[in-house]
């Protein structure tokens, strides 16, 4: 198995349950891990035949900005069953954050896996 990875993806989006939350955009990171197989596209050189992670993180930034949600938890099932269900992924561990959030810690968050493993 091969991971294609995207660190630190940070998106600007409305998210939160209190009501100051609610008016202004944060920050939320993203870690993102995506099991792959990368021979094809190493033995072709083709991007047809790799795990295009730019358009992924395009794909992320497009729903995360324009969506609302009030949990950390409901953004990452969405994004990883977008993820799963829009591109060749197998198997992923997402890691969301809001970075400030908590006052002393650099950052919080919650760490998923979805989807099948491969050997």
């Amino acid at each position: 198995m091969d991971i294609v990875y995207i660190r630190d993806l940070r998106i600007e989006t409305i998210i939160g349950i209190y009501d100051w939350e609610r008016e202004v955009k944060q920050t939320v990171s993203l870690d993102l891990e995506m099991a792959t197989d990368i021979r094809a596209a190493a033995s072709s050189d083709d991007i047809e035949h790799a795990l295009n992670y730019k358009a992924v993180s395009k794909r992320l930034i497009a729903h995360v900005e324009n969506r609302q949600a009030q949990l950390v938890e409901t953004l990452a099932e969405e994004i990883a069953g977008l993820v799963l269900k829009e591109f060749p992924v197998p198997w992923l561990r997402l890691r969301v954050s809001k970075p400030g959030a908590v006052r002393g810690a650099r950052d919080v968050g919650l760490i998923i896996e979805r989807g099948s493993k491969p050997q």
